[in-house]
C-alpha cells in the first residue's frame, strides 16, 4: 500500500504544480489540492503506524497523538497566518464532529454488519467519555465568557477573549499531558487492553523519511487551498464555514477514516474507538490550544457550531457508556451527522 500512496501522491502534486504552471483556475487548483491530500494522509497513517508496531505501544500511541492529525494542524497554521481565523475555528470544531460521528458511526455500522454486537472495554470508553466532557466545556465556557462580557460592559474597547483563551490552552495542553500518562503509563491496562500487535510494512528509517516527505506535500497543498479557498467556495456556490467544518476535515482525516473502519470490520473494536475518538481529543485537548499560541481564540461565537459539538458529545457518550455496539449506533451517529451536515450547508456566509 505504501507503494500506491507514494505514487498516487506524487501525481496529485505532479498535476498540481502543471496546473499552476498552466494558469488553471483557482477553484481547479483547490480541487487538485483537496485530492492530492487524501493519499498524502494514508502515507501519513501508515508511516505513523509502522513506527507504533517498531517502538511499541506507548510510544507508539504519543506517536500517533502527535501526528495522527497533521494535516488539520498544518492547514490550520497556514490559514492563521493568512488570516482566516473563523474557517479554522470550523476546521477544529469539523474535525471532532467528523471523528465522534463520522468515524465512530461509520465503525459501528460496518462492524454491526458483519458481527451482531462488538464490544470494547466499557471503563476505557468511560474514561475516553470524560475527556470528551471537559473538551467540551472548556471550547463553550471562552464564548459565554465572551458573550457574558459583552452584555455587562456593553460595546468594551477590547475583551480579553485572548488572554482567557490563552489560559484555557495551558489548562487543556496540562490535561492532555496528564492523559498520556495515565493512557500509556499509570493506567495503560485500564484505557487500552491489550490487543494483537500490528505488522509493520517498513522500517524506522523508512517511515521517519516518509513521514518527513508526507508532510512537506501536505504543506505545500494546504499552502494551495488556503490562497484558493475563497474562489473556490464562491465558485461552489459553498460557504468557508461549510467547507472549513465538514470537507476539510473528510479530507484530513481520510486516512483515520478508513483504518478505523478496517479494524471494526475485523472486530477489532477498541482500536476503532480509540482512533475515533483518540483523534477528538488530540483535536481539542493538543490541535487546538497549541493553534492558540499563533493567534487563534476559542471563543466560537455560531451558536449552530457550539450545539453541534454539544450534540455530538451527549450521543457519544451515550452509545459507549456499556461498552457494546451495533449496527444501528451506528446508523443513528451517522444520521446525526448527516443532520449537523445539511444545517451547515444551508448556513449563510455570515461572519466569515
Amino acid at each position: 500500500m505504501v507503494r500506491l500512496w507514494t505514487s498516487l501522491s506524487v501525481i496529485a502534486v505532479l498535476a498540481l504544480l502543471v496546473a499552476s504552471g498552466l494558469g488553471a483556475s483557482e477553484p481547479l487548483r483547490f480541487l487538485l489540492a483537496a485530492l492530492g491530500l487524501l493519499p498524502l494522509a494514508a502515507l501519513m497513517g501508515e508511516a505513523t503506524e509502522a513506527l507504533a508496531a517498531r517502538v511499541g505501544a506507548g510510544l507508539g500511541g504519543l506517536i500517533n497523538a502527535s501526528f495522527g492529525n497533521a494535516t488539520e494542524l498544518i492547514f490550520a497554521l497556514i490559514a492563521l497566518n493568512a488570516g482566516q481565523v473563523e474557517v479554522v475555528k470550523a476546521t477544529v470544531s469539523g474535525s471532532i464532529l467528523s471523528n465522534l460521528l463520522l468515524v465512530l458511526g461509520l465503525s459501528f455500522f460496518i462492524g454491526g454488519l458483519r458481527f451482531k454486537v462488538q464490544h470494547f472495554s466499557a471503563q476505557g470508553a468511560r474514561v475516553l467519555a470524560s475527556m470528551l466532557t471537559l473538551a467540551l466545556i472548556a471550547l463553550l465556557l471562552p464564548a459565554v465568557f465572551d458573550l457574558t462580557l459583552s452584555s455587562y460592559y456593553g460595546a468594551a474597547p477590547e475583551l480579553p477573549d485572548r488572554a482567557f483563551s490563552r489560559a484555557v490552552a495551558v489548562v487543556l495542553i496540562t490535561i492532555y499531558l496528564a492523559n498520556l500518562a495515565f493512557s500509556f503509563l499509570t493506567h495503560r491496562d485500564l484505557v487500552s487492553p491489550p490487543h494483537a500487535a500490528l505488522e509493520a510494512e517498513m522500517s524506522v528509517p523508512a517511515a521517519l523519511f516518509w513521514l518527513f516527505a508526507a508532510t512537506l506535500g501536505v504543506v505545500y497543498l494546504s499552502e494551495v487551498l488556503v490562497h484558493t479557498l475563497e474562489a473556490a467556495t464562491r465558485a461552489m456556490g459553498l460557504s468557508p464555514f461549510f467547507v472549513g467544518i465538514v470537507l476539510v476535515p473528510l479530507v484530513g482525516n481520510a486516512a483515520e477514516h478508513l483504518a478505523a473502519v478496517i479494524f471494526a470490520a475485523q472486530n477489532k473494536m477498541e482500536l476503532a474507538v480509540q482512533i475515533a475518538v483518540g483523534s477528538s481529543l488530540q483535536i481539542a485537548l493538543f490541535v487546538a490550544p497549541i493553534l492558540v499560541f499563533f493567534g487563534l481564540d476559542l471563543v466560537f461565537k455560531n451558536p449552530l457550531e457550539l450545539a453541534a459539538l454539544f450534540a455530538s458529545v451527549v450521543a457519544v457518550n451515550q452509545v459507549v457508556e456499556d461498552g457494546q455496539s451495533h449496527w444501528l449506533e451506528g446508523a443513528m451517529l451517522l444520521g446525526v451527522y448527516a443532520l449537523l451536515a445539511l444545517a451547515f450547508f444551508f448556513t449563510p456566509q455570515v461572519g466569515l
